[in-house]
């Protein structure tokens, strides 16, 4: 797939992928921004969100969605995406539901590990850490307040 997405990159612009990588940081971006991150003190805190955010998924009906899915005419690509590829065992009568559910949170673990591990390389990012505050509010007054800084450095 990544071959052949490279030559329709090469055949529409005759150049590379890299060289395009390359001429697209040539010039700074004439944009500033202000880039706000969540993370977590407490990686308990964060797996106990990130577990309440998959059982509120299926609530909502992440498991009607991927079972109308797998009905489907499914692409191969589309049944990696997280969700789908964790609760495939279940719809195929090899696993259990709550199995399936087990592992789909903890891929959702690891790949908010992963964000986390790749946004940490950014030194622009502001980060707000929720089990910090008390008060949502007071969550809510640093962000503002980090935006209004930001904002009178642009306007400088």
């Amino acid at each position: 797939k990544r071959i052949i997405r490279a030559l329709e990159v090469y055949y529409s612009t005759g150049k590379t992928i890299s060289e395009q990588r390359e001429l697209s940081h040539i010039n700074e971006s004439p944009y500033r921004w202000c880039l706000i991150g969540l993370n977590a003190d407490d990686r308990q805190y964060l797996y106990d969100r990130i577990n309440l955010r998959v059982d509120i998924m299926l609530e909502m009906g992440l498991l009607k969605e991927a079972e109308a899915f797998f009905a489907s005419d499914v692409s191969h690509t589309a049944v990696q995406a997280i969700g789908y590829k964790e609760l495939a065992p279940y719809f195929n009568g090899e696993k259990e539901l709550s199995e399936c559910v087990e592992k789909l949170k903890q891929e959702t673990r690891h790949y908010a590990k992963r964000q986390l591990t790749w946004f940490r390389k950014n030194e622009n990012i502001n980060w707000i850490y929720p089990d910090d505050y008390q008060e949502i509010n007071e969550m809510y007054n640093n962000v503002f307040n980090k935006v209004e800084e930001f904002l009178k450095e642009v306007h400088r």
